[in-house]
This record gives structure tokens, C-alpha cells and sequence, in this order.
């Protein structure tokens, strides 16, 4: 007998400030990951750093662990962040609804939208960004280096705000139209507008003195909203969520 669904819900061992935003019928969730907090552990012990503190199966990109009555669970993830960045995660309790979500990213027909604090002000109020970029894996470490590859990478940007204290910053909502790894802090840091905090890609000087001043220590890039629609069950869903903006970013512009 399958246990009611909010059982299940109930029974996910999420990681610290994890928080549920969105959850549909088909047990379609989208949760607001903390900066700082890993999709999926990458390596033995990190699980408590995880997203949910749980084994993960690599090969089906799925969470496994004992619930409290003792049922075997599995949670399927769909997609990835950064651990620097925060925001909104997608995860199914259906492997075959996670397969269905995860072919949407790949068709580029999810609509997602980020907002990021960076150094400067953008010349113009908005502006479609197009990139080639190229992927290497260094050290164990994805870099991304624009120009030199053959991965198109293309976002709309738009200006929210700029601040006007001694050091200038603005908000910017993204839409990547692609997704590439590393894609919005390379474009941003391409032109001339490095995301406060990035110690990847970023202004190490402005980051220095952001510190000094007292700046929260992170990196400002959240995953904000998304939006799409997808096939289950014989029937096509519409599915939507917003992670509110951290406090800290209003403070900050």
C-alpha cells in the first residue's frame, strides 16, 4: 500500500534551511536551497551538507534512505545549483516524472529566471547576452572560459536597481535562455559586472574590500523562478515556483 503523500513529504530528511516552495499532485516539488548547501553530496560524508542528508545513487540521480516507519524512499533530483548559489531546486518522487522534467530543461523549454548583485551598472537597462563558451575540467574543478569552445551560451538581462553608496553595485534579473555550467557568473563577469562574492570569476579586490566593510559572505546569485509545462499521465501540467530573494540582497542594493 502506497502511504498518502504527505507522509512522504514528512519523511524527507532535508538539509539545514531547506524549504519546500511548490508541490504539485504528481509529487513534482520545488524546494529553496540555502546558499551554501550542496545539491547532492559529490564525495563519502558530505552528506550533511546535502540538499537532502541522504546516500545518493549517481547513476539515477536519486536520494534513497529509510523512512520513519521503516519504507524504503527515493527522491529523484532534476536539477543542480551551485552550492554558492541559492534558490530553487526541482525533485520528483517518480522516477519517470523526473525523466519527463529533466527532458523539458533539455528541450530549453523551462523558463528560469535568477537575480545576482554585481559590481558596476550595466550600460543599458537590458540586453541579450550571446557567448561562446568553453568547459574544461581542471583539478576535479569545472571552469568555464569564455571564447575557445563551441557551447553557445545566450541570456536576457534587465536591470532592477543600482545602489548608489561609495561602492556602486546593481541587481540584475537573468534568464539564461541556455545552461551552461558556470554560464551567468562568466557572462556577467565578461562584461564588466563580476557577481558580488564570486571567488571564481569575480572582482578578488572589489570581494576583498566588500569583506571589509562588512558584506555578508556569499555569493549573490539566486535561482528566483521558474516555469513550464510537462506530459504525465496522459495529461499536460503546468508547474510554476518562486524562492523569494534573500534579505540580504535588498539590504545590499
Amino acid at each position: 500500500m502506497t502511504p498518502p503523500a504527505e507522509d512522504f513529504w514528512s519523511d524527507v530528511p532535508f538539509g539545514r534551511g531547506v524549504k519546500m516552495v511548490a508541490l504539485d499532485p504528481n509529487g513534482l516539488v520545488a524546494l529553496d536551497k540555502p546558499e551554501g548547501v550542496l545539491s547532492h553530496p559529490n564525495a563519502p560524508g558530505e552528506e550533511s551538507r546535502s540538499l537532502v542528508i541522504a546516500r545518493y545513487d549517481e547513476k539515477d540521480e536519486r536520494f534513497e534512505w529509510q523512512g520513519a516507519k521503516g519504507a524504503q524512499r527515493r527522491l529523484w533530483l532534476i536539477n543542480r545549483l551551485d552550492s554558492a548559489t541559492s534558490g530553487l531546486i526541482l525533485a520528483a518522487r517518480d522516477g519517470i516524472l523526473a525523466r519527463e522534467v529533466r527532458a523539458q530543461f533539455q528541450r530549453r523549454l523551462v523558463r528560469k529566471t535568477y537575480e545576482a548583485v554585481v559590481f558596476g551598472k550595466p550600460r543599458h537597462k537590458a540586453e541579450k547576452w550571446k557567448d561562446v563558451l568553453n568547459v574544461k575540467k581542471l583539478g576535479g574543478q569545472i571552469r568555464t572560459i569564455p571564447g575557445g569552445g563551441n557551447l553557445h551560451a545566450e541570456c536576457m538581462m534587465a536591470l532592477v536597481r543600482s545602489g548608489s553608496g561609495p561602492t556602486r553595485v546593481s541587481l540584475v534579473r537573468l534568464e539564461p535562455r541556455t545552461g551552461r555550467s558556470h554560464q551567468l557568473r562568466v557572462q556577467c563577469a565578461k562584461r564588466g559586472l563580476p557577481i558580488v562574492g564570486d571567488r571564481t570569476y569575480g572582482d578578488f579586490g572589489a570581494n576583498r574590500e566588500f569583506a571589509k566593510a562588512g558584506g555578508p559572505k556569499r555569493m549573490f546569485l539566486h535561482s528566483l523562478a521558474i516555469a513550464f509545462k510537462y506530459d504525465f499521465g496522459g495529461k499536460e501540467h503546468e508547474f510554476s515556483a518562486v524562492a523569494p530573494l534573500p534579505a540580504e540582497f535588498g539590504r545590499l542594493v
